[in-house]
């Protein structure tokens, strides 16, 4: 269900049953000034809702409840199922995960539950009905926060419950044993199969486990975890099913499929933690678009800090300005709420250092706390963005599927990870002001004028087939090495590589040649000569035109980056893993050959982004460098953070945003 969203979400985690009421009071004041209206409550507070199974405590959250609705702010209410109890644990030992050791972990953190434990999901279960019932009419109540972060800490479980939930999860997948060995190609290393309860999780194991053995491993562990979540939301929804309900996703978190969540949820939501030690934070920015493809809406910021994390080696602060604009990136790319964690910065606890929107010295003039009054005060003037849509002409397919096969062991490179292959080419269009999606192989292509599919490993056959029509109808197709090698059950597509995509291609790959850790060569192109790493290999024109070509050793004068006409489209292939200069400049001739304009030309460190909302367009200028930049506007515009009337000429500080909606363009 959509959201019926009225206003800018601004707040944070809010824990109040870790202070002393005579702190509430005073809360309330300072969240009046710093513009907040929404805050998350009860994340983490089984223990003190339920000290024993036969007993139930409400009264403190009833005072929260009743106290955020006196005072105007909506509660995101949490269904507290993320932190069993002492008491469970204790009385249910084997309700605690074990790792692939074999080591049973012990409570006194969070998350200590086996997704496949049957007391852990009913006791949550009874838990949920009575918080839904209680509070399903409560005024404060705005949304529904269901766990906390799943597979965060606990993605795997290696315990006897999750190996016979394994073994039914594969009965109902494969319905016989012979479908299995088929699939996961059992006959070698004679692992074939005549019981369903001949089949072990893949722990530990003298060498290689069974590559498809593992990638089902890592699918059930998902659907375990979602199983919970769903478990949750449907005991919610008998109570109030007009009320939306979310759980927290980890953008770039390689455990949970974000698209097969997103169906279930009717909010997407995700908690951001760069390291301020990195100056421009392509990863995160890439995890917002994401988050938004995910259901190709509004989603909203639930987690990010508002100086340092506790957490890493060294906790670098967000410097002046960092939190404002890397917060406002995110509403760029389809944020309409901001939120942090947590309100107050804790006095005990493992995260006591990571920061608060109220610093532990409670100073209402600190530059932390100003900072977040500031913004929580210009979102107020953003009412006219919520809902409006991020305008893309360009997709990158990403696949979770996908990603698990490919780092799985026994490669031809360990190099090659997921995310590090996908961000140079995210990197060369955010620099650009090119908009993205990102899209899942089940959705349609036509709409993008580009296609972008780096590392796309494993490749169905519908997919592939998919590809090639979009190709053949005008499209433009992008992939790089080692892309469309196997098929669904990570088998290798026979006639030689890429074999799904080797007639659109125009390629045949005869063998991979990985590089050595550290090594650089070089590959001769139209643009000169650039750097290569991790990849190269034999390449055969088969109908496809060379680009650049490898310039060392036995594969020197071989194609290295190719381009076939395909039907009306193009299928570029990039043999290799090149120079960032190379690649940017690859991709500015592909957008131009495809008609894919920038939003507008800005200099280099500033980025432009429109968001758009039927025939009213938002547009957002961020200005990512360390000095002061000046924009040319075309047209009539309002500034929205102050309402000014806009001038021909913007002028940008260090790190400064403006947002204009555009009145005549």
């Amino acid at each position: 269900m959509p959201t019926k969203q009225k206003k800018f979400y601004y707040g944070g985690d809010y824990n109040p049953e870790q202070w002393d009421e005579s702190v509430w009071e005073e809360d309330m004041r300072l969240m009046k000034k710093a513009g907040v209206n929404y805050v998350s409550i009860n994340i983490f507070s089984w223990a003190r809702l339920q000290p024993n199974e036969e007993t139930y405590d409400f009264s403190t959250l009833d005072k929260i409840m009743d106290m955020l609705a006196e005072n105007g702010i909506g509660a995101n209410l949490a269904t507290a199922a993320a932190a069993p109890p002492a008491w469970l644990s204790r009385k249910y030992p084997d309700s605690l995960p074990i790792d692939i050791n074999g080591t049973r972990l012990l409570p006194g953190s969070r998350q200590h539950y086996c997704p496949n434990s049957k007391d852990y999901a009913r006791l949550a279960g009874k838990l949920v009905e009575k918080i839904a019932e209680r509070y399903q009419n409560h005024p404060a109540l705005v949304m529904w926060h269901v766990n906390n972060e799943y597979g965060c800490h606990i993605s795997e479980c290696y315990c006897d419950h999750c190996k016979h939930a394994f073994q039914q999860w594969l009965k109902e997948k494969y319905g016989t044993i012979e479908n299995l060995n088929q699939s996961w190609s059992t006959d070698f290393w004679s692992q074939r199969y005549y019981e369903w309860e001949e089949i072990c999780l893949p722990g530990r194991t003298p060498t290689f486990a069974n590559p498809k053995q593992q990638l089902d491993y890592k699918a059930f562990m998902d659907d375990s975890l979602l199983k919970l979540y769903k478990m949750e939301r449907d005991i919610i929804k008998k109570y109030t099913p007009d009320v939306p309900v979310m759980t927290n996703l980890m953008g770039l978190h390689k455990p949970i499929d974000g698209f097969k969540w997103a169906k279930e949820m009717d909010v997407v939501t995700w908690d951001a933690y760069p390291d301020p030690f990195d100056r421009i934070l392509y990863a995160q920015f890439m995890a917002h678009d994401l988050m938004r493809s995910l259901k190709k809406q509004p989603f909203l910021l639930m987690e990010q800090a508002a100086g340092a994390v506790n957490w890493r080696a060294q906790n670098a602060v967000k410097t002046p300005g960092q939190m404002r604009l890397w917060s406002y990136e995110a509403v760029a790319h389809g944020a309409d709420g901001i939120m942090f964690f947590q309100w107050r910065a804790s006095q005990g606890g493992a995260e006591k250092f990571h920061s608060g929107m109220v610093p532990h010295s409670g100073d209402e003039e600190s530059r932390n706390f100003q900072e977040v009054v500031q913004l929580g005060n210009e979102l107020k003037n953003l009412q006219k963005v919520i809902g409006s849509d991020y305008v893309a002409d360009v997709a990158m397919v990403f696949d979770w599927e996908n990603w698990w096969a490919l780092e799985l062991d026994s490669k031809p490179s360990a190099l090659v990870k997921y995310i590090k292959q996908l961000l140079p080419f995210y990197r060369a269009l955010h620099t650009q002001n090119i908009g993205v999606d990102f899209i899942h192989p089940n959705e349609k292509l036509d709409r993008y004028k580009v296609v972008f599919a780096p590392a796309s490993y494993l490749v169905t056959k519908a997919f592939a087939d998919k590809a090639k029509a979009y190709v053949e109808n005008g499209g433009i197709y992008v992939t790089n090495f080692f892309s469309g090698i196997t098929d669904e059950n990570d088998r290798v597509y026979l006639g030689g590589y890429p074999g799904a995509y080797r007639d659109m291609l125009g390629i045949y790959v005869e063998e991979f040649a990985p590089m050595e850790k550290g090594a650089v060569h070089q590959i001769r192109t139209g643009y000169g000569d650039a750097d290569i790493q991790i990849w190269e290999e034999k390449i055969h024109l088969k109908g496809a035109k060379a680009l650049a070509y490898f310039k060392d050793g036995y594969l020197a004068g071989s194609p290295a980056v190719t381009v076939n006409a395909y039907g009306n489209g193009k299928a570029y292939y990039i043999g290799t893993h090149p120079d960032e200069r190379y690649l940017s400049d690859l991709i500015k001739d592909i957008l131009h050959e495809a008609d894919v304009r920038p939003v507008l030309d800005v200099p280099a460190g500033v980025e432009a982004v429109i968001r758009k909302k039927g025939n009213e367009k938002y547009l957002f200028l961020l200005n990512h460098s360390d000095k002061d930049q000046f924009v040319k506007l075309g047209g009539q515009y309002v500034e929205l953070i102050h309402g000014r009337t806009g001038s021909q000429t913007v002028q940008l500080a260090p790190q400064d945003v403006k947002i204009f909606q555009m009145i005549k363009e």
